[in-house]
């Protein structure tokens, strides 16, 4: 049996809402689906020791990241009867209120897709090496420490 290749994960930029709006309606035509649940992470503007933040600038490792993004994928499929999975995520700058991270699950049933969806969004938090650096409005920046 041959091995899957990972799937790319990686946008340059912000995730525009129409990448959003195509996953959907590329999965009107599954009738087996009963349920989406989807996370869409956004840029907020924090205050930081008096400082807003005005974008964050993603980097990683993408190879390595990329080889986490499918593990966390594997492991999803085996653990929760999803029929699909799909993450994007930013890299370069992305500026407060647009789109950084796309999960989207399906499912038969909305309680597997919420749960995995939710195992996801864990999953890469704690797992994938991305880092993002704060950039304030006055240019300065910091490295963000994720919650």
């Amino acid at each position: 049996m041959d091995k899957k290749k990972p799937k790319k994960v990686f946008v340059q930029g912000a995730i525009p809402p129409e990448k959003i709006a195509t996953s959907v309606a590329n999965h009107q035509s599954k009738t087996n689906i009963g349920a989406h649940s989807i996370f869409l992470g956004q840029i907020r503007a924090d205050e930081v020791d008096g400082k807003t933040v005005s974008a964050i600038e993603y980097t990683a490792y993408e190879e390595m990241a990329e080889q986490v993004f499918y593990e966390i994928r594997e492991a999803a499929f085996e653990k929760f009867d999803i029929t699909c999975a799909h993450i994007y995520h930013s890299l370069g700058t992305v500026k407060t209120g647009e789109l950084c991270l796309f999960v989207f699950t399906s499912s038969a049933h909305r309680k597997i897709a919420i749960e995995a969806t939710n195992y996801f969004v864990e999953e890469i938090k704690a797992r994938v090496p991305i880092f993002g650096k704060e950039i304030f409005e006055d240019d300065s920046h910091q490295w963000k420490v994720n919650q």
